[in-house]
């Protein structure tokens, strides 16, 4: 295999997929939160592997669902934004004083439902972003990557993805059954019809793959001393929240983006001390590991500069950032537009999965 024809590090692909999440998050500009969606249905349409399911689709449905719920929401409910332009009037229900602070019903203005708009865009970029790094670096793969602390939960959680697809598969066969054989009945009844085969194949599965681990050495013991488990113990939750800190500091315009930086990088050097703590007592050998080059490079650093670029013009206040809700399109800002469209590169220059080259 020709090193145009290999798999990119999974590695570069999730930190590309956060530096884009980071830049969405930090924006509630339409037209850029559409532009974060479109760069990632064109990187994982040029780059994704066509042996593995792509799950990007089924996160934009899920980003499309949440805008139209949150837009239902604030027709009936409202979100406390009291527009000068009413599209419509709905019947409204009297509350008591207790919950005065609550309506359902009454005046609908334009600008309420843009600022729903735009918030729940956001988060569907967001969810973008990372169904985009899932298509394209599958959690399998990344769990080679992980460190051995972290080893057996990275395995629950990959299997516990490995087989949620399943059960959908297992439920569409057991329903086909059902309706060759006449039972084509609809609603609770059918359902918990449905669910008894289901479980049942779900755990024949899972007694098989324990069965397969285990004779893998999957529940071998590691032996650690107590002082060493308490200092790797206080290390990860420190770091924890350091980490957690950062990240509030950071995707939280409210709050500036001073304090998040520092407590991030801070957190991360402390997790990852922990992590390296638990690691040197547990030794793991590596097998055909994914080579990192100037592409996985080059991957990473155009996922960050959209997020660079957006929490800076974010925390300094860019036209455009963080529009207002008006009846008129929001400024967009150039500079933003050219830094998500950095991320778009990797379309290009990073190697193409083998079987898309026929």
């Amino acid at each position: 295999m020709s090193a145009r024809e290999r798999l990119q590090h999974p590695a570069a692909w999730w930190l590309w997929g956060l530096g884009l999440a980071t830049a969405a998050s930090r924006t509630t500009n339409p037209m850029v939160l559409l532009l974060i969606i479109g760069v990632c249905i064109l990187v994982v349409s040029e780059r994704r592997d066509p042996s593995a399911p792509n799950p990007l689709m089924a996160f934009v449905v899920i980003g499309a669902m949440v805008v139209m719920f949150r837009l239902v929401l604030t027709v009936i409910l409202g979100n406390g934004i009291r527009g000068e332009t009413v599209l419509f009037t709905l019947p409204r229900i009297p509350l008591p004083e207790w919950a005065s602070f609550l309506r359902i019903g009454g005046r609908v203005s334009l600008e309420s439902l843009l600022y729903a708009l735009y918030d729940a865009l956001r988060l569907a970029a967001i969810l973008a972003c990372i169904g985009a790094a899932n298509a394209l670096a599958s959690p399998r793969r990344l769990l080679r990557y992980l460190p051995a602390t972290l080893y057996d939960v990275g395995t629950a959680i990959v299997v516990g993805l490995t087989f949620a697809p399943q059960l959908l598969s297992d439920a569409r066969a057991v329903r086909s059954a059902r309706a060759l054989r006449g039972h084509d009945g609809r609603g609770i009844r059918e359902l918990a019809r449905l669910a008894v085969p289901v479980l049942e194949a779900a755990f024949a599965r899972s007694l098989g793959l324990a069965a397969s681990m285990e004779s893998r050495g999957y529940g071998r013991a590691v032996r650690t001393t107590p002082r060493g488990r308490r200092t790797a113990s206080v290390l990860a939750v420190i770091g924890t929240l350091g980490v957690l800190a950062g990240l509030y500091g950071l995707l939280d315009s409210s709050v500036g983006g001073v304090l998040g930086l520092p407590l991030l990088v801070i957190g991360v050097v402390v997790a990852g001390a922990s992590l390296a703590i638990g690691a040197s007592r547990d030794g793991r050998s590596g097998h055909r590991r994914d080579p990192w080059t100037w592409t996985e490079t080059l991957t990473v650093i155009c996922g960050a500069v959209p997020g660079g670029v957006l929490v800076v013009a974010s925390a300094q206040g860019w036209t455009g950032v963080v529009p207002l809700p008006r009846a008129e399109p929001p400024p967009l800002p150039v500079l933003t537009v050219v830094a998500v469209l950095v991320a778009a590169l990797p379309a290009w220059f990073t190697p193409r999965p083998r079987r898309a080259l026929a």
